[in-house]
């Protein structure tokens, strides 16, 4: 006898895989912070685990206010969830349905086009320009049925970003009725000129959302925690769809905390600007192409040559220890995504990288 049978944009789905853990290996293939995270969000944590019988602040109030008083925005338009993913889920859940369709550049992250299918949305992918986002080639596909167009800035896995007159363009030419969803996970690690998160703009356009995480820059990615900054009314429809206690406890205590400390934010985003500048030159320097990176993790390219291909360093860098992230699924077959680890996992792998080239 049959059971019961999901819908069939379900059983479609191939679910997401995070970075792969081998034992004994380093783990350089989540983007994860390499730091750790911070003392007073441990503190938080070991405080918060002592009540554990107590339900959460169903509105993340106080963590909320912590958001707000940093970034000087409106706490009562933020609302937070578990992971951005969450946040992605949420939107999908409140504004797709089928017949509908999101944009997203060729190379977005995998999520968006997830929860696009979860609601039986299509997922429409604009070519992009030395793998970065092109705001004509996503204008070009906005039609009646599009109600979301994701922009990650900067993009996972690329590495690459916009300027922000090109994200004002991009909006500019959307209708009002289409959310943009500027989606900042790596915001923290971005310190040029013409970069900008949008925030300013989610305070004053109807139809801006953005998102942040707490995984990286903070490096609480095991507590799941993200947040979401736009307009009362995509903010109120967020309500509605979340659960009554999506953010635990433990979580937001630590948010909190980590919030505050300046101090590891700092000294996060000077370790990344150094090794992440050594990294890539040397990996650049045994004849790989390395495309630059604003984020905390950097795409190398290999040739098709047998003996160099993607597939076969993936293999010899597992051999000696090092885990790095297979970005086939992203449409880059003959790329892999390398995390900027600590100083001692940075040079284990550049010594795999210069075998493998020698091999």
């Amino acid at each position: 006898m049959a059971g019961p049978q999901a819908l069939p944009n379900i059983l479609e789905i191939t679910p997401y895989k995070g970075g792969q853990k081998l034992d004994n290996a380093h783990k350089l293939s989540s983007n994860e912070n390499p730091l750790g995270c911070s003392p007073k969000a441990q503190a938080a944590v070991s405080k918060a685990a002592k009540h554990l019988e107590l339900y959460p602040d169903g509105s993340a109030m106080a963590l909320r206010e912590a958001i707000g008083a940093k970034y000087g925005i409106d706490a009562d338009r933020i609302v937070c969830g578990s992971g951005s993913d969450e946040i992605f889920q949420l939107l999908a859940r409140a504004y797709l349905r089928p017949g509908d369709n999101i944009v997203q550049s060729q190379h977005g992250f995998l999520v968006y086009r997830l929860v696009a299918q979860q609601s039986g949305a299509e997922t429409r992918s604009a070519p992009e320009q030395n793998l970065t986002a092109d705001v004509d080639a996503m204008l070009a596909l906005v039609d009646e049925n599009t109600k979301i167009v994701f922009l990650a800035n900067p993009n996972n896995p690329t590495g690459s970003y916009i300027p922000y007159s090109e994200v004002k363009r991009l909006h500019d030419g959307l209708p009002e009725n289409v959310l943009l969803v500027l989606d900042g996970a790596y915001a923290e690690y971005v310190k040029l000129n013409d970069y900008d998160s949008g925030m300013a703009l989610a305070g004053e356009a109807p139809n801006v959302l953005v998102t942040r995480t707490f995984s990286k820059i903070h490096g609480l990615a095991a507590l799941r925690l993200g947040w979401a900054y736009g307009p009362e009314s995509v903010i109120d429809a967020i309500h509605r769809t979340r659960g009554p206690f999506n953010v635990n406890a433990v979580a937001q205590a630590a948010g909190i905390a980590a919030i505050h400390d300046d101090a590891f934010q700092a000294a996060s985003v000077a370790h990344n600007d150094a090794e992440l500048a050594r990294v890539s030159a040397a990996i650049e320097k045994l004849g790989f192409e390395v495309f630059p990176s604003v984020g905390n993790f950097v795409l190398i390219r290999f040739p098709e040559t047998p003996g160099r291909t993607s597939a076969e360093a993936d293999a010899f860098l597992r051999q000696h220890g090092i885990v790095i992230r297979n970005v086939a699924v992203y449409g880059l077959p003959d790329c892999l995504r390398a995390s900027i680890g600590t100083v001692e996992q940075n040079n284990d792998m550049l010594a795999a990288f210069e075998a493998f080239a020698k091999s």
